[in-house]
């Protein structure tokens, strides 16, 4: 039987939830502000009935200074109930006086220097022990300087103010336990479909990527949240499928060579007497050096699909590269090569990938074509436009896009055993993209096929032609043309 974990544990999950917080949260800076109005409202409560005691009060002296002055003071005071009222000489001999206070001494001293009357408050009355407002004020009668005193008594303002405080203690705390219970109620509500989101995604594995995540409706944070997270699902999955895709291609592409290579080999072993080792070795050279291709290959898209390729940023010669390609193609004399439209154009990139680019097209263009590859390049509005073209069987326009993924193959005219790996292509856009560049099949280009590529030039904005003096290549047919008539 388990432990019990004990209510601590328990609670402890709850107290750091989102939940426990935003009300906890909306509670205390609800009970705040009630608190603080709860203290002003007493607060100007008891300002306001102290007012008015003052006022009475004053009402009251005003009443007595008339009597002094007009030589009209009785020697007994009638007052009103929760006033006593007190006229001494200066030197504190009673003249008048409330009947209560009849015999008592002065209720205060004489106003400071300089001021005529003042308010204070009293709790020490010689007859009261309640608190009471005093005001004292000095008058000039026909016998003298007298002081009138007048005190009104506080115990209908300390009641009333001390029945209001009492009610808000009782009445905040009660309005803070419902805020709270309808908080935590609202805030559970709203985050309901946030669990379920979280349930879902914890339920989500490596084999069931098609899941996706309950989406609320409407336009509120959480629907954007849980669209945001399909749409995060969504390229999960796809990439997923993508690498299984591509493991699957890369083992079935490295196992046919492996396996060509193992037949060749067993072959000569079973029938050494009519085993040709020169052949075999040169076939198994073969073999290796497409499999180095293949794996440089490999090693190249999974560097970019991890984020560790890194793209130099040098100015590049890029007609240099191109004349350079077109030359290599002369050389191995297998097709014709027209460079005539070739001009200058330098661009900002890696020239080690930029090289990469351009021998990828040139020798797809070689592959297929029938008997001429035709290269142009030129600056076109701070863009180099570079197209490759064959005049070879072609490719089907609906297949335009398609040509540029891992090891797409469209027909028997491309294939392996042509020399291509189908990851040529995917290279050259990886690295085209990179470049901030673009590249396309030409739709309107017959026969054969024509790729063009869009490379943003060098931004120091002057011409690499009229800097460098570069001329267009006016010899690359003729060359061409000689060195397949001398092959």
């Amino acid at each position: 039987m388990a432990a019990d974990p004990g209510p601590r544990r328990r609670i402890r999950p709850l107290a750091g939830s989102v939940r426990f917080r935003v009300t906890a949260l909306a509670t205390l800076a609800v009970l705040a502000v009630l608190v603080v109005t709860g203290t002003g409202l007493v607060a100007a409560q008891r300002g306001l009935l102290t007012d008015n005691v003052e006022e009475a009060v004053t009402q009251r002296a005003d009443e007595l200074t008339a009597l002094v002055v007009g030589g009209k003071l009785p020697g007994a005071l009638m007052d009103s109930e929760g006033t006593l009222s007190q006229v001494v000489t200066a030197d504190g001999r009673l003249l008048a006086a409330s009947a209560s206070i009849a015999g008592a001494p002065a209720l205060g001293p004489p106003p400071p220097e300089g001021r005529t009357e003042v308010f204070r408050t009293v709790d020490d009355l010689p007859t009261d022990p309640a608190r009471f407002r005093l005001l004292t004020r000095r008058v000039q009668g026909p016998g003298g300087t007298v002081l009138i005193h007048v005190a009104g008594a506080l115990d209908d303002v300390d009641q009333s103010s001390g029945v209001l405080a009492a009610v808000l203690a009782v009445a905040f705390p009660a309005a803070a336990v419902l805020l709270a219970a309808l908080v935590w109620n609202l805030v559970g509500r709203t985050l309901r479909p946030v669990e379920a989101i979280r349930v879902e995604v914890a339920a989500i594995g490596g084999t069931d990527l098609h899941h996706r995540v309950p989406e609320p409706g409407g336009d509120d944070e959480i629907d954007r949240l849980a669209r945001t997270m399909n749409a995060m699902l969504d390229r999960v999955e796809d990439a997923t499928t993508r690498q299984q895709r591509f493991v699957a291609d890369a083992s079935h592409e490295l196992r046919s060579p492996l396996t060509r290579i193992r037949s060749e080999l067993e072959v000569d072993l079973a029938h050494p007497g009519t085993a040709r080792l020169a052949a075999t070795h040169r076939s198994i050279l073969d073999e290796t050096l497409a499999l180095q291709r293949l794996i440089e290959d490999l090693l190249h898209l999974a560097r970019s699909d991890a984020g560790a390729s890194t793209t130099r940023r040098v100015p590049v010669d890029l007609d240099d590269i191109v004349l350079h390609a077109a030359a290599r193609l002369r050389a191995e004399g297998h097709v014709e090569v027209d460079s005539t439209a070739v001009s200058a154009a330098q661009v900002h990139g890696d020239p080690d990938q930029l090289s990469r680019t351009v021998r990828n097209l040139t020798d797809n263009a070689a592959r297929h074509a029938r008997g001429t590859v035709t290269l142009t390049l030129a600056e076109r509005d701070h863009t180099a436009v570079l197209s490759v073209a064959d005049d070879g069987p072609g490719i089907p326009a609906e297949q335009h896009d398609r040509v540029f993924e891992r090891f797409a193959r469209l027909d028997e005219a491309r294939t392996a055993t042509a020399g291509g790996t189908g990851l040529g292509l995917a290279i050259t856009r990886d690295i085209i993209r990179r470049h901030r560049g673009s590249i396309a099949i030409d739709p309107t280009h017959h026969p054969g096929t024509r790729f063009v590529v869009t490379l943003p030039t060098a931004p120091d904005g002057q011409s690499p032609a009229r800097r460098r003096g570069h001329p267009p290549d006016t010899t690359g047919p003729r060359r061409a043309g000689r060195r397949t008539a001398a092959g």
